[in-house]
């Protein structure tokens, strides 16, 4: 940094900005540990943390500082960082956002999490979330909502939505997410983050609290494209011996495109010869104008980049929200079932015999959407309705994956908005859960299908709320999508821009 440009406070700097000051030694992991321990204090009333542990913190820092006396190197190293509470940690409680396993002690570390560990990164603490990662506000955790730090009284998006308010809210540079059905991408939008989510298996699912196996998948938020890459490149890789679904594939390093022009462009338009395709059923009446005219904007920063917009179809759209909330909640009543009084998790203080035990135990700990999805996903999966509901709900699920084949033989990427309004209050849609389930329309595509997706920020809509624009890639195009948003991130600052002062307290709960 130059004599004449200020340096920045230590919550204002993202992750590689972090890693460089760390690395020139202009401050110390134990010092940045402290600010963000102090800042999330100070602005608990968020709801972004639900558990803390300063000694594990400030002792992890320590370790890191000494690796950096002892001259090693590495972007993540000494970097503080921050877990959504569905990742299981050894160091912190992970509760799921849920009465069930408030108190859990997990005794080893996720995959996701060891593996950020081993690259030097310092955790802060466990990130709110919907119970189970069941929701679309961060609404539904037991322990309180999170707040939306440009507005607190309107939800951060869910089910990620602790993680989205800690980066934008710079309570943390960065945070893990897990992506189900938009979980990553609609609080990133929301909180006007960047958020990616990896394709299906790029990403350890051990250690991390099941929902809808075929569908959970772990993945970075950051406030840009270059910081999630970076926590991409740790977080990623085959983990046969402890996930089966994890792919095969060779760890990468998606740093290694980043500032390069599209193949075949010039540095003066580096997008030259991308082609992007706009789905019709993403630009329809179901989406509020705000949103498509900021989307349209940052589209246009394409096309001066040299990139080509052509309109493409994804004609099962519509289905998908039927098809996902019949998989899902399928699989979550499976998932959950282990969660019975007996082994571990709440058990009930009064009943008479053991059936009354698995009742009260589950009913007083689950929540309302916990309750209501473990109850759909049963009757789909019940004798004489699998074959009605579940299997045509897969059948579907295979068509919107051939739907996205086809288009991509006329496009590189797809793009289009990540939900069809900007953040709404909390409490607004409690009473009406299906009007949240169609907050997912543009989302839940992609995860039946398996794509990477990305959310980054494209502007501000109604309320001068954040409005993100979602890129859509083909199988293991990771790379490419955050090539695409970083060279976006050049010409804009969407990215950059913080929520209004906070205050020290707002509504909300203190962990």
């Amino acid at each position: 940094m130059s004599a004449t440009t200020p340096t920045p406070e230590l919550h204002q700097m993202g992750v590689a900005e972090l890693g460089a000051a760390l690395h020139a030694r202009q401050t110390s992991a134990t010092e940045v540990a402290q600010h963000l321990l102090a800042r999330a204090h100070a602005h608990s009333g968020l709801g972004a943390y639900l558990a803390l542990n300063e000694e594990a913190t400030l002792a992890q820092a320590a370790a890191a500082d000494a690796r950096l006396a002892a001259g090693e190197r590495g972007p993540l190293l000494g970097v503080p960082l921050a877990h959504k509470d569905v990742l299981v940690t050894r160091d912190f409680p992970t509760s799921a956002g849920s009465k069930m396993l408030q108190g859990y002690r997990s005794p080893f570390d996720a995959t996701v999490v060891a593996r950020l560990a081993a690259e030097g990164a310092v955790t802060l603490g466990k990130l709110n979330c919907d119970e189970f990662a069941m929701g679309s506000g961060n609404d539904q955790s037991a322990f309180g909502p999170a707040h939306n730090p440009w507005d607190v009284a309107r939800v951060p998006g869910g089910s990620s939505g602790g993680s989205a308010v800690a980066v934008a809210a710079r309570l943390a540079p960065a945070a893990t997410g897990t992506d189900t059905g938009g979980s990553i991408r609609q609080p990133a939008s929301f909180c006007g983050i960047t958020g990616i989510k990896p394709s299906y298996g790029r990403c350890s699912r051990y250690g991390l609290v099941a929902y809808a196996s075929s569908l959970d998948q772990a993945g970075p938020m950051a406030r840009s494209a270059l910081d999630c890459a970076l926590l991409l490149t740790a977080m990623a890789g085959p983990d046969p011996d402890r996930d089966s679904t994890s792919l095969e594939h060779p760890p990468e390093d998606y740093t290694r495109l980043l500032g390069q022009p599209w193949p075949g462009a010039s540095a003066a338009q580096p997008l030259q010869g991308l082609r992007i395709g706009l789905p019709r059923e993403f630009f329809g009446t179901g989406c509020d104008a705000d949103v498509l005219a900021a989307v349209r904007s940052a589209l246009s920063e394409c096309e001066r980049l040299g990139a080509t917009l052509l309109d493409i179809d994804l004609p099962r759209t519509e289905l998908a929200i039927p098809a996902y909330y019949i998989i899902a909640p399928a699989e979550a009543s499976s998932n959950l079932s282990r969660y019975d009084g007996v082994r571990y998790g709440h058990r009930a203080a009064e009943y008479a015999d053991l059936l009354e035990m698995y009742k009260r135990s589950r009913s007083e700990a689950f929540g309302p959407e916990v309750q209501r999805r473990i109850l759909l996903g049963t009757y789909v999966l019940s004798h004489g309705y699998y074959d009605a509901y579940y299997l045509k709900a897969q059948q579907i699920r295979r068509l919107i994956a051939q739907d996205f084949q086809s288009a991509f033989s006329h496009c590189d990427l797809i793009a289009g908005p990540v939900a069809p309004s900007v953040a709404w209050a909390i409490g607004a849609k409690t009473a009406d859960p299906l009007s949240a389930y169609l907050a997912d329309i543009y989302t839940l595509p992609a995860s039946l299908a398996g794509l990477p997706g990305l959310s980054l920020p494209a502007g501000f809509g109604a309320a001068a709320m954040p409005v993100g624009l979602q890129l859509i890639g083909n199988y293991l195009s990771e790379a490419r999508l955050l090539q695409v948003a970083h060279q976006l991130q050049l010409v804009s600052d969407w990215h950059t821009r913080m929520p209004p002062p906070l205050t020290p307290s707002c509504p909300g709960t203190r962990p």
